[in-house]
Parts: structure tokens; sequence; C-alpha cells
């Protein structure tokens, strides 16, 4: 693994610093010996990775400017260039304003000329209030969440590298309910909590240290080479980030990262392996949250029967099935936290930390579920609590049939060569799956 000393102990400075004097928060994330602020870490390692995350949380709370904050000093874009680019959910919102309209001089000469968005262009994207887009219009973005890709009228734009951020405030009059796909698509949920009293009364008290992050010089030199549009002049963009760099660098002793450093830390990332341990916790989660004994597989709208003899599993708790995004979100988020840590690979502790907020948007309970998690105690919203509960039920039943289910993942993976060996039997989804796998049938309860 190529653990660049210096890239890490930058990042954790980034951390330090936006936490101490721009998003104040409380740690509620705590691993070996360090605690962190989830949302914080989260939306870092969102921009770290490359990946999607809806935060949600009432209004006023930091959802947007944590996203923005964290984004300037990762990517090295001013606050006002980050600002230019962000796209506003409201009822009107129109495709033109999210992706791009036509040149209107080169159409009128008969030459079809798109130009593009900065939200579109730019890798870091935020979608502020999404969930006061209409339902209807949230299909406007739902390829170029999932692939980068942006098209308009007979011409596309593709981001080799983006992130992406989308806040929500809890239901109100103005909003409308995410669909399915679209929620799907973010990698995982965040609250921006309040941070409580004494830490809420020092925000004002200070001059805004946001200033810093503005830089109207940086500002202005990136907007004037971005107004080139897609030609823009990468060597002067470089120029800009380098002058905004240097700026935050005398104004706050921060060394930020260049380009080559940040894909260097997403392919320090991508390249932790995962042990076999976390791997098949992983496994045991995704067959309890999409198997299914009666249908086959878990499906909308097919609610299981009273009595199921799995009844007892997170199966018959749920409503829907996992998509195949699924694993590629835990895995992602487990390596940027594994990395993180500075260890060398990816265990249990790694992957039960990240499930709770990456199953949390996806899953469609009961309400009988739903119903009992809202009489408990809990610090956090229903549906993230209720994840974070089943999560601990099911690493519960892993530690207790750890050492079963691992070889019966290594019984069936001999089986594939070697047709002697008895597959493996257990009361448990996963080995109906496998069972399954192996071209047998469960046996019927």
């Amino acid at each position: 693994m190529r653990i660049t000393k210096d890239s890490h102990v930058k990042l954790r400075d980034i951390y330090t610093y936006i936490n101490e004097n721009l998003y104040y928060s409380r740690p509620d994330l705590h691993i070996q010996s360090e605690s962190a602020n989830a949302t914080l870490l989260l939306i870092l390692f969102t921009a770290l990775t490359g990946g999607k995350a809806l935060v949600v949380g009432e209004p006023g709370l930091g959802k947007t400017t944590a996203a923005e904050y964290i984004c300037s000093l990762v990517y090295g874009f001013p606050l006002g260039v980050i600002w230019s680019s962000v796209v506003s959910g409201h009822p009107e919102q129109t495709e033109e304003k999210i992706v791009g309209r036509p040149d209107l001089g080169k159409l009128n000469q008969g030459e079809e000329v798109i130009i593009w968005s900065l939200f579109a262009r730019l890798p870091v994207k935020i979608v502020d209030e999404i969930n006061r887009l209409p339902e209807t219009k949230q299909s406007l973005i739902l390829d170029g969440v999932e692939r980068g890709k942006w098209e308009y009228l007979n011409q596309s734009l593709i981001n080799d590298d983006f992130c992406l951020f989308a806040t929500a405030n809890y239901q109100d009059q103005g909003t409308n309910t995410l669909v399915p796909p679209l929620l799907d698509r973010f990698d995982v949920i965040l609250e921006s909590k309040h941070p409580g009293a004494n830490i809420a009364s020092l925000i004002g008290q200070e001059a805004s240290r946001e200033s810093i992050l503005r830089h109207v010089p940086s500002e202005t030199a990136f907007l004037e080479v971005l107004r080139q549009g897609c030609n823009a002049n990468p060597a002067a963009l470089d120029q800009a980030r380098k002058c905004f760099a240097k700026e935050v660098e005398q104004q706050c002793g921060l060394s930020l990262l260049t380009p080559s450093e940040r894909q260097s830390i997403r392919h320090d990332i991508a390249a932790l392996e995962i042990d076999l341990a976390a791997n098949a916790f992983v496994r045991m989660a995704l067959s309890e949250l999409s198997f299914c004994c009666k249908y086959g597989q878990k499906r909308s709208g097919e609610v299981c029967d009273e009595g199921c003899h799995y009844s007892g599993y997170l199966c018959y708790q749920i409503t829907n099935c996992a998509s195949n995004r699924l694993p590629n979100s835990i895995y992602r988020y487990a390596r940027a936290l594994a990395w993180w840590l500075g260890d060398s690979r990816v265990d249990v502790e790694h992957v039960r930390l990240i499930l709770p907020y990456a199953i949390a948007h996806r899953i469609q309970w009961r309400e009988s579920y739903l119903l009992m998690r809202e009489r408990e105690q809990r610090y956090e919203p229903l549906q993230l609590h209720a994840a974070r509960q089943a999560t601990g039920d099911i690493f519960r039943r892993f530690h207790e049939q750890r050492h079963e289910v691992m070889q019966a993942l290594s019984t069936a993976a001999q089986i594939m060569d070697d047709a002697d060996f008895v597959p493996p039997k257990g009361d448990h989804p996963l080995y109906a799956d496998i069972q399954r796998d192996l071209g047998l049938e469960p046996s019927p309860w």
C-alpha cells in the first residue's frame, strides 16, 4: 500500500481546521483510540473518493456549508467558485439551469453549441434542498448523479472525476418525496446535527473565518477562465488554484492537496484489501437485505407472511431488495475509513461502522418495525437509528456464527471445483443463498 504520509497529514490538518474553526460539531463516531464527527468525516471521504452523500437535517445547521468547506480545501476551489455552481432545489428548476443551455448567438448562425453549466462542468457538485425538486424533475439528474454523464440536445458531457452532495431539510409543506431510484444512487446518508447550546453560543462571537476561503482575486481568476467554456485553459486553472492554495497556507497554515496527490490518495484507498471476515460480514448483511424464502428475493410490494421461518432476520422486517450499488458504497467508505486510520486492510469493524450510513436511506421498513424503533431512546433520525440497530443485530449474529459462516463460504468455493464436498447447511439466509449458487434449492420450512 502506497500511503503518502504528507498527504495523510494534510487531510488531517484540513479536518481539524474545519472542525475547530468552521463547522462546529460534537464527536459521535468512535473507533480504536479516535473520535470524530461522522458527518464531517464522511463528507471528507465523499470528496476524496468521488462518492455521493445525502446530508439531511433541520434548516440552518450547516448541511451545505460543511460540504462547501470540505470541497474548497480538498479540491482547491475558492468558496465563490463553488457557490457559483450550486444547484438549488425548487419546483421551477429547469434543465437549462442545471445542465446547460444553447448558445443563442451560435444557434442563430445555424451552429448547435451548448454552454454547459458550472454544476455540470466542475468536479464538485452540490444540490441544495434536493427534496424541493418535484418528483418529475428529479429524473433530470438521475443519469448525471450515477455516471457523471450530462446530456442536452444532441451533445453530452462526461465527468471522469466528480463528487456529489445533496442536502435535504426534513419534511415540511414545501418538500417532496425523494424517489427510490434517486435515493439508491447516494452512497451514504448523514445528518448535520445541532452542536449543543454551549458550542452554538460561540457562533457569531468571532469574525467569520470563511472569508479566508473566499479570496476574491482567486475567485475572479477562476471564473474568468471557466467562462471560456470547455476550452478553458488548464494551465490558467492550475495557476488560479496555486494562487488560492498559497493564500490559504499564509492565512490558515494549511497545505492543500495538489491534484496528483488527491488522485494518489484515491488510488491508495481503492487498493486496500478487504479481509476475509469483513467480506463474510458484508455477504451476511447482503443476504438479509435481499433474501426471501417464499418469493426467491425481496421485491417492493411483496410482504413476507406471518410465521415465516426467517422472521427473526432482517429480511422479514424490510419490504424492498438491496441494489447492486450497495456493496460498492460499503467498500468505498470502509476502505476510506481504514486508510484514514492508517490500517493496512479493511476489517469487520470498519464495515460495521459504515454499514448504517450506507443502508439507512435505501431500506423500506415494515411499519411495525419502525414503530418498535420509534419508541426507543435515540440521538439520530429514525431511519438511521433503525439501520444502526439492524446493523447491530446482524453483527451479533455474525459474531455468534463467525466460524461457521466463514467455513461455509470456504466450502462453497471448493464445491465449485470438487463436487464431493458436502454443501454447507445452517439457519441463516446466507446458507440458502449458497445452496442456490450451487444449483440446489433450500430446504422448505
